[in-house]
């Protein structure tokens, strides 16, 4: 009886436990997702087709869900949960976050022609209080008043923490910059929240088959882009045309990135997704002083306190619902 009665507790810390790990692995690699685009280009400019690199990613996601399932059916078999064959009813919800997504993936590359690294990490908190809107919508789930104010304060600390003190503006982008950050904000922010709603709306469904399904999507998307955009290209120059170890690193590191953030919707949620890549925007700016010459000033120790601060409010409001 004391076994059967433990097992809820170990079924707890374990879930616990992997949910601490999928977070801190979608903070480490997202703090150096957007250093590796910054790395990848040369002279300013992307030498390899970009539609093909988010292709490439799709691809390696769709991939590794795949082998993550045959190992998964070669130890505990196939089961209803965990089977890739399904109905029509399911599938045709995917086809929504893999468009959003590929929209949001390309505006992602090209908005580095406005701004750096630090100044896009500013513009990316846009996505906080989206998401946090967007999730009471969509999910129906309400932030408490001091989860709100946590959110608040986290958009103002990160913020805060990138402002560049030699300059006498907030944010040094064009309003092509601004432009692309708000609507990257809007479809961040739907596609994250709709996403975490089409997963958990089957707990029992294993993870590795309803990525295999929405990146599926992605592929077919994505291979539309390139049929549109850099058809020409990639037949004159190759697929591959403009390739380097960075740009292999930044894929890997995308669809890594990408199978992260599908795994904490799963056992956490959008909420502690926006977190993490909060704290994640913090380490960019820290590996940028030694990559990219970026001086940390009073703002940026002021702003990491404040986000230090959201964190701990957020925490205590969410212990208190």
């Amino acid at each position: 009886m004391a076994a059967i009665g433990a097992m809820p507790e170990i079924n707890g810390l374990r879930q616990k436990g992997r949910r601490s790990f999928v977070t801190l692995s979608l903070t480490i690699l997202a703090s150096s997702q957007s250093i590796l685009i910054v790395w990848s280009k040369r002279a300013g400019k992307y030498e390899y087709s970009v539609t093909t690199a988010n292709f490439l990613v799709e691809a390696l996601k769709c991939a590794l869900s795949l082998a993550a399932l045959v190992r998964i059916w070669r130890k505990d078999g196939v089961t209803d949960d965990n089977r890739l064959s399904t109905t029509w009813d399911e599938v045709k919800v995917y086809p929504i976050p893999a468009a959003l997504y590929l929209v949001k993936n390309l505006l992602q590359y090209y908005i580095f022609a406005y701004v750096d690294a630090p100044g896009y990490q500013i513009l990316k908190n846009l996505n906080i209080i989206s998401t946090g809107i967007l999730y009471q919508i969509i999910l129906k789930r309400k932030l408490t008043e001091i989860q709100w104010a946590a959110f608040i304060l986290l958009c103002a600390g990160c913020t805060t923490a990138q402002l560049n003190p030699s300059s006498d503006h907030v944010l040094q982008a064009p309003l092509q910059g601004w432009v692309m950050a708000i609507v990257m904000a809007l479809l961040s922010g739907f596609a994250g929240v709709y996403t975490e709603a089409i997963i958990k709306k089957r707990p029992s469904r294993n993870i590795n088959v309803q990525n295999f399904w929405l990146y599926v999507f992605g592929m077919i998307f994505n291979a539309f882009a390139i049929m549109t955009q850099d058809f020409d290209a990639v037949m004159n120059d190759g697929f591959f045309h403009g390739y380097s170890l960075i740009t292999v690193l930044m894929i890997l590191n995308h669809a890594l990135s990408g199978i992260a953030v599908s795994m904490v919707m799963k056992y956490a949620d959008n909420i502690v997704k926006v977190y993490s890549t909060s704290v994640a925007m913090l380490l960019t700016a820290v590996v940028s002083v030694f990559l990219f010459g970026f001086h940390l000033s009073l703002a940026f120790f002021l702003g990491s306190t404040v986000v230090s601060v959201a964190i701990y409010l957020h925490t205590t409001g969410k212990a208190r619902r």
